[in-house]
């Protein structure tokens, strides 16, 4: 199996969790004290530096009070 990293898809994920983020008036640090994550963590997920894990998506839709699924509801560009 030859495994592809999609940038574009990871960074677009990113995106889409700040925009999140903000329209829950959420700053990065809070979003990570909510979450346990670090606040570095965060902002490289938001920037689509780390392909993040399902498990961590579903931490971060649970101090966002949102679904998982929520986080993917994206179009690509």
């Amino acid at each position: 199996m030859n495994f592809k990293r999609n940038e574009q898809y990871i960074k677009t994920f990113g995106d889409h969790l700040r925009k999140v983020r903000k329209e829950k008036r959420l700053s990065q640090e809070e979003l990570a004290h909510k979450a346990g994550l670090t606040l570095s963590q965060v902002g490289r997920i938001e920037r689509g530096v780390i392909n993040t894990s399902i498990s961590t998506v579903y931490t971060l839709a649970e101090a966002l009070e949102i679904k998982p699924k929520e986080l993917f509801s994206f179009d690509m560009e």
